[in-house]
C-alpha cells in the first residue's frame, strides 16, 4: 500500500507530505483547490508523462516521492530483479520522479536511477487510477482474461497451460529441425554416401598431419648425416681403428713400467685416456646411427599419407585437422537418412502428444472460464441496481478460437455492457458513458476485490453527477473494497466522505499578502470532519441543518 506521498514544487504545491494508512482515504475540497494537481503529481511518480508546466513558477525543478509498503513476493520486486536493480530484501519500495523546468525528467527506484519505462512498469503493479475518462485499468480489454482468471482462481490452471504450450513448442521445434535435416540430407544423399565412405576409409585423426610432418622431417635429416656417422664409427672401431694397436702398445709398456716407471707411466696414462675417449666416441656414434636410422618404406608411407590427407583437405575445403569432424558429420547425415524415418515417426508422436495435452488442458481451462464468467456476470449485475444502473446488464464475452492458440489458451475475453433494454450491447469502454463507466468499474472492482488488483486503487470523482442513494451506494462499495485493498477517492459526495477511514482536506492558502497561493492538505478529525461534510452538503453557507445532516451521515457510516 501507499505509505507516504511527498511533493515538492509541483504547480501550486510548494511542500507537501502526506502519510496514508489502510482502508478508505477521501480527498475533498472546493473546486480548484488542487485535488487534480495532487493526482497529477502522484501519476508523475508512477511513471506518467512529464511536463515542464508541472514545475512551480520560479522553481528549477519539482519532485514527487511515493513510498510503498509491500509484501516481499509482490510482482514489483520481480521487475526490479529483471532490470538488474538491487532488491532491498524488505517490503519497502520508493518511487521518485524529478521534473525539471526545461522539460527533462529523471526517475529513481529505491534511489537507483531507472528508465521511465521501468518506473511505469512498476508503478502499474502498485497503483490503479480510475476516473470517468480513464482508458487504462479495467477498460483495457487486454487485461480482461487475466481478471477473469483471477476471479475464478485459475492461476494454477493457466500456469499448467503455459507449461504445456512451452512443451508443445519445444516438441514442434525438435520435429521441424529433424525434418529439415532429413530433407537436406536427402537432397545430397549420393554425395553424402560417397563422401562418408571415402573419409571413413581415410580415417583422419586430429593432429595427425602435424605428427607425420614432424616425423618425416626427422627422417629426412637423419638420411643426410647417417653415412658420415657410419664412416666415423668405422674410423673409431672398424678394421683400420687404432684401438687394437694402442691397446697392445699399452700392455707392452705396462710390462716395462716396473723397470723404468719414470719413463713409462706418463705415456701409459695418456694412452689409456685416448682409449677411453675412443670407446666413448664409439658409444655416441652408435647411438647417433641408431637415432638417425630410418626405414625408406616408412618414409614413403608417411609421404603417401600426407598426400592423401592434404588432397582430401583440398577436395572438401576444410583444414586437415577438421577432416575427422567432417567425416563424423557425413556419417551422421547418412545415418539420418538411414534411420531418420524411424526417429521422425517418434518425434511426430511426441509432437502430437504435446498438442493433445495442451489442447486438453486449454479446453478444460476454457470450460472453467465459461463457468466463472457466469458467476462474474451474476455478481456484477447484483451490484448495479444500487448504483442506479438497474436497467443495465454486464456480460463477459468469451470467444474461443481453436485455430489461434496461445500460452494462456485460445480464449479472447472482453467485458461487455448493455446500458438499457433494447439497446445493442458492446465493449465496456465503447458503450458506457463517463458516469456509467465509473460505476461499472466500481461494481467490477468490488466483485473482483483484491484478486487481480493493484494494492492501491485511486478513484477520481467517480461520483460526479450522482447524489442521494446512489452516492451512498458508491460510498458503501468503496468502503467494502477498502477492506481488501487500500482505496483513495477524490469526491464531492458527502455520502462517500462520511465513510472514510482517513479524510484529507485540499485547500488553497494565500501567501505573501495574497501575491501567490499554495495548495495545502490537512487531515480532518471529529469536528473538523463534520464541518467539511456539512460544507459539502450546504455549499458556501453552512447551516445548522447541514451540520446535523453531516453528523447523521457520520453515525450511519459507522453503524
Amino acid at each position: 500500500m501507499l505509505a507516504r506521498l511527498s511533493i515538492r514544487d509541483i504547480v501550486l504545491i510548494e511542500r507537501l507530505d502526506i502519510d496514508f494508512a489502510k482502508g478508505l482515504a477521501v480527498l475533498t475540497g472546493e473546486t480548484g483547490a488542487g485535488k487534480s494537481i495532487l493526482l497529477d503529481a502522484f501519476a508523475l511518480a508512477l511513471g506518467g508523462r512529464g511536463d515542464a508546466s508541472l514545475v512551480r513558477h520560479g522553481a528549477e525543478q519539482g519532485q514527487v516521492t511515493a513510498a510503498f509498503d509491500l509484501p516481499k513476493k509482490h510482482p514489483a520486486f520481480a521487475i526490479l530483479r529483471e532490470n538488474g536493480l538491487d532488491d532491498p530484501g524488505s517490503g519497502e519500495m520508493i518511487l521518485r520522479r524529478v521534473q525539471f523546468a526545461d522539460g527533462r525528467t529523471r526517475a529513481f527506484l529505491n534511489d537507483q536511477p531507472v528508465s521511465i519505462q521501468t518506473l511505469k512498469a512498476i508503478g502499474g503493479t502498485l497503483v490503479e487510477i480510475h476516473g470517468q475518462h480513464d482508458e487504462r485499468a479495467l477498460v483495457d480489454a487486454a487485461t480482461h482474461r487475466q481478471l477473469l482468471d483471477a476471479f475464478a482462481g485459475l492461476e494454477d490452471s493457466v500456469g499448467k497451460v503455459e507449461a504445456l504450450w512451452d512443451a508443445r513448442r519445444t516438441a514442434r521445434e525438435a520435429l521441424e529441425e529433424h525434418r529439415a535435416g532429413m530433407e537436406r540430407a536427402a537432397r545430397d544423399a549420393d554425395y553424402l554416401r560417397h563422401a562418408s565412405e571415402e573419409l571413413m576409409k581415410l580415417a583422419p585423426e586430429e593432429g595427425e598431419e602435424t605428427h607425420l610432418a614432424s616425423r618425416r622431417t626427422t627422417m629426412m635429416q637423419g638420411e643426410k648425416v647417417a653415412e658420415d656417422l657410419r664412416e666415423a664409427l668405422a674410423a673409431v672401431a672398424g678394421p683400420q681403428s687404432p684401438v687394437t694397436s694402442l691397446a697392445a702398445a699399452v700392455r707392452r709398456l705396462e710390462r716395462r713400467a716396473a723397470s723404468a716407471p719414470a719413463l713409462v707411466e706418463g705415456a701409459v696414462r695418456a694412452m689409456d685416456a685416448a682409449l677411453n675417449s675412443l670407446a666413448e666416441a664409439e658409444q655416441n656414434l652408435s647411438a647417433a646411427i641408431d637415432a638417425a636410422d630410418y626405414d625408406p618404406n616408412e618414409l614413403e608411407r608417411i609421404e603417401e599419407r600426407l598426400f592423401a590427407l592434404r588432397a582430401a583437405s583440398r577436395k572438401y575445403g576444410t583444414p586437415v585437422d577438421d577432416l575427422a569432424a567432417l567425416a563424423q558429420k557425413f556419417k551422421d547425415d547418412v545415418g539420418l537418412i538411414d534411420a531418420g524415418a524411424e526417429k521422425l515417426t517418434g518425434l511426430e508422436k511426441a509432437a502430437n502428444a504435446a498438442d493433445a495435452a495442451y489442447l486438453d488442458a486449454a479446453k478444460k481451462l476454457s470450460a472453467a472460464r465459461a463457468k466463472a464468467a457466469e458467476k462474474l456476470n451474476k455478481a456484477v449485475n447484483a451490484e448495479l441496481p444500487p448504483l442506479k444502473l438497474e436497467r443495465a446488464k454486464f456480460s463477459t464475452q468469451i470467444e474461443s478460437e481453436l485455430q489461434s492458440p496461445g500460452p494462456q489458451g485460445f480464449d479472447r475475453v472482453q467485458f461487455w455492457v448493455q446500458t438499457n433494454p433494447g439497446t445493442k450491447p458492446g465493449p465496456l469502454m465503447k458503450v458506457a458513458s463517463g458516469g456509467e463507466l465509473s460505476r461499472f468499474l466500481l461494481a467490477l472492482k468490488v466483485v473482483l476485490s483484491d484478486r487481480g488488483s493493484a494494492p492501491t486503487l485511486v478513484f477520481d470523482e467517480i461520483d460526479t453527477g450522482v447524489g442521494g442513494a446512489v452516492a451512498d451506494a458508491i460510498g458503501a462499495r468503496l468502503a467494502r473494497l477498502a477492506d481488501k485493498v487500500q482505496v483513495m477517492a477524490v469526491t464531492h459526495a458527502p455520502q462517500v466522505a462520511a465513510r472514510a477511514d482517513q479524510h484529507l482536506l485540499i485547500s488553497k492558502e494565500a501567501l505573501d499578502k495574497g501575491k501567490r497561493v499554495a495548495t495545502r492538505v490537512a487531515p480532518l478529525v471529529k469536528e473538523n470532519r463534520r464541518e467539511e461534510i456539512a460544507r459539502m452538503l450546504a455549499g458556501a453557507e453552512i447551516t445548522r441543518e447541514a451540520r446535523a445532516a453531516a453528523e447523521q451521515l457520520l453515525k450511519a457510516a459507522t453503524a
